[in-house]
């Protein structure tokens, strides 16, 4: 089965090199807020001083029409949790996209419409 890494490196990878290399003007941005994982404690310490937010989503879209999305991403059966649905309201109530993807197809199928 696929991980949820696996799926953001082909978002990336298939946003950065294949819209990107194409379109140099006003290309947009596509990056990641790493909040997953396991770390040593002090070094998670370190990261939520200096502004690690628990429950933000895994990619932010910068479009090239100044459009802004935040992307969850989520395996067929991947649920949010309480910290990434507080993360979705408060985009959202600050006027902001916030999407939950599952497939590469669903990404492309999101951002494809503005190009």
């Amino acid at each position: 089965m696929r991980s949820e890494s696996a799926l953001q490196q082909e978002i990336f990878n298939r946003y950065s090199n294949n819209y990107c290399l194409k379109n140099m003007v006003n290309r947009g941005m596509i990056f990641s807020i790493p909040n997953g994982g396991t770390r040593h404690i002090m070094e998670a310490i370190t990261l939520k001083a200096t502004g690690l937010l628990k429950g933000a989503s895994d990619l932010i879209v910068i479009l090239p029409n100044k459009k802004l999305i935040f992307v969850e991403l989520k395996m067929p059966k991947g649920i949010q949790s309480i910290e990434q649905k507080d993360f979705e309201s408060r985009v959202k109530l600050l006027g902001f996209e916030y999407y939950i993807i599952r497939s590469l197809e669903e990404f492309k199928g999101l951002i494809c419409p503005v190009y």
